[in-house]
Parts: C-alpha cells; structure tokens; sequence
C-alpha cells in the first residue's frame, strides 16, 4: 500500500521514508511539499491513505474530493485538529486520526526561546552587528528572575514552560479548567484569567484552540495587560485576536511579543512568499513593529519531536490497517469489507 503525505518538510522526508520503510505492508510514501487543500486534493485520487499536514485544509469540499476519489483514512501529523470538519468525514466514512502528544519540550523550549528573544532585543542585536554596529541604545532588557509569569494552559506542554519558569525564579500564576498537580507542586497558584492577565510580566498560551477559545486574548484581555507586558503565543494563532493586538501595539504598548502562530497563516506559512506582495495588511504591519518577533509554526520542529510525530502517525496508519483504535482516532473506521 503507498500513502500519499501532503506539505512535508525537506528536513522531514527522509525521516517519513525511512519510517514508512520499515514495515512490510505499507509499500512506499510519496511525500509532496504542497499542502492539502481545495486545488491539491484531487491529487490523493486512488491513494486509500493520505497523510496531512497542521496547516492543510479539511472542509466539506475537500473532504468530499478525497471520499470520491478513494480515500479512506486521514492520518493528520500534528495534535491540533480545528482544520478538520469532523462531522463531514464522519459522514462520509473516513478515518481520522491525529498525533495526540510529542514532545512537550520542543514547544515550551521554543515559547521560551520567543519570549527571551523580545525581552533581550535578540533580533535587533543580531541584525546591529551584521552591519558592524555594537551600541547598546534600545537593547535593555529585564531579569525575569523575581517577575511574575502567567501560563494560560498548564498540560503537558504548560507544564514544561512552568518548570523552566521555576528555574528562572518566577512567581507562577496558572489558568486552567484543571488544575496540574505537577504545576502546583512548583509553586503555581491557580488564578481567574483577569487577574493573571493584570498580575503577569510575562504570559504564554498553551491552550487548544476551540470555539470557546478563540480570541481568548481578545481587545478586553489585552487592554487588561500590562503595558510593558510580554506576550508569547506558540499554540494556535487563532487564540489571539490579531487586529486588536496591533492596535495596542500601534499606541506603544508590551515590551515585546513572540509569535509562532498566526490566525491567517494557512496559505503563507511554510511557503516562500519573498517574492510576492502580500496581501495580509494585518501581518505586513505586525512584523515592521521593533518589538515584534514572529516566526512561521517551527515550535514544533526539533529532531526528537518530529521523530515523534512520524513515529504515531506510522502506527497510526498501522491500526487502522489493522482495525484497531487507539486514543489518536477522532473520526471512528467505517466498517471494512
């Protein structure tokens, strides 16, 4: 059986390859670094299994495409799964199963990495230097050790950036519908949102992104931060009203804001779009601000992650061959003949 993987990495080919290799009743992988979408579906006719990618498209024309020309199973290579309409491939029989956990680390390493990079003016001294230039006006920053950081979100991945936060000597506040003994353990108290948006230096969403979620940072909750707040977002871009966002940022307020996420970054992210004009007035005047830093979804993407992600999304593939489920399927098997 081949499978057809849509809007693979380069990095991540050989990785998926090999993966796929292993095992004798899945013949090959065809990797395609275009992304599934309603232009590119009708390529996965006669494929059974198509792999895709955080930013593929899965509505109702889409899913309808893969149905007729074949498809059965979606294994989707991320943990997020708002791309996908649910109820539309449950009508229509598809399997759906995504990567339920990787590597916590990868991502709260990376909203760390965001979230020191605004506060030291990273990105401001590198591009100084290149030009030979090494005054230091514009690039201080603050000890984050004594200050007080506000995790919005405190599972696996929550939990990882809590206890780098405990390593720096921060006071910790937590939002969660449940409460992480491991996060509690640490020191972390466990406050209503308006009262960590308004306590917190730094905040860092780590949430999924839900209908009761979406613009959990909206123009009320950012009004409510701290004018030299931090702000760092490597779960969904959806999670924070960017509009709002940019009219705070327009009157002079946080010190710095990371983002790996962007709410409208299908179609752009993980693409070269250096040559064109881009048509995102939103994003164009986000990323001209000093105290910006947005990156293009990479949170994710360290070695041990994406082995990871590879790794469940072959047996994912596996035990649907097999007829078995595991926690990974959103969308049950149809029945098979």
């Amino acid at each position: 059986m081949e499978i057809l993987a849509f809007g693979v990495q380069s990095d991540e080919k050989p990785l998926m390859e090999k993966a796929f290799e292993e095992h004798h009743d899945v013949r090959d992988v065809r990797c395609l670094d275009v992304f599934l979408n309603e232009d590119t579906a009708p390529i996965a006719a006669g494929y059974e299994i198509i792999s895709s990618s955080v930013n593929a498209t899965l509505n109702n024309r889409v899913l309808q495409t893969l149905a007729a020309g074949g498809t059965q199973m979606i294994a989707q290579r991320s943990t997020g799964f708002n791309n996908i309409d649910l109820q539309v491939a449950e009508r229509l029989g598809l399997t759906v199963a995504r990567v339920s956990s990787y590597s916590p680390y990868s991502v709260a390493e990376f909203a760390w990495t965001l979230a020191m990079a605004v506060n030291r003016r990273i990105v401001r001294a590198g591009n100084r230097t290149r030009d030979f230039d090494f005054r230091l006006d514009g690039l201080m920053g603050r000890d984050l050790h004594g200050r007080t950081v506000g995790v919005l979100g405190t599972g696996r991945i929550g939990e990882a950036f809590t206890r780098i936060a405990h390593g720096f000597g921060m006071k910790l506040l937590g939002w969660d519908a449940v409460e992480n003994p491991a996060c509690v353990a640490l020191g972390m108290e466990y406050v209503e949102k308006d009262l960590l948006l308004t306590e917190a230096d730094l905040i860092s969403l780590h949430v999924p992104l839900l209908p009761s979620t979406q613009h959990l940072i909206g123009a009320d909750a950012l009004r409510a931060m701290k004018d030299d707040a931090i702000l760092v977002n490597s779960s969904r871009g959806g999670l924070i009203d960017t509009e709002a966002l940019v009219v705070e940022l327009r009157a002079g307020r946080f010190t710095g804001v990371g983002l790996d996420v962007y709410e409208a970054e299908a179609g752009l992210f993980f693409l070269d779009k250096s040559l064109e004009a881009v048509a995102d007035d939103t994003l164009a005047r986000l990323v001209t601000f000093p105290n910006v830093v947005v990156t293009s979804h990479q949170a994710y993407y360290t070695e041990d992650a994406v082995a990871q992600i590879i790794d469940t999304t072959v047996q994912n593939v596996l035990d649907y061959r097999a007829g078995r489920r595991s926690e990974n399927v959103l969308v049950p098997a149809a029945a098979r003949t």
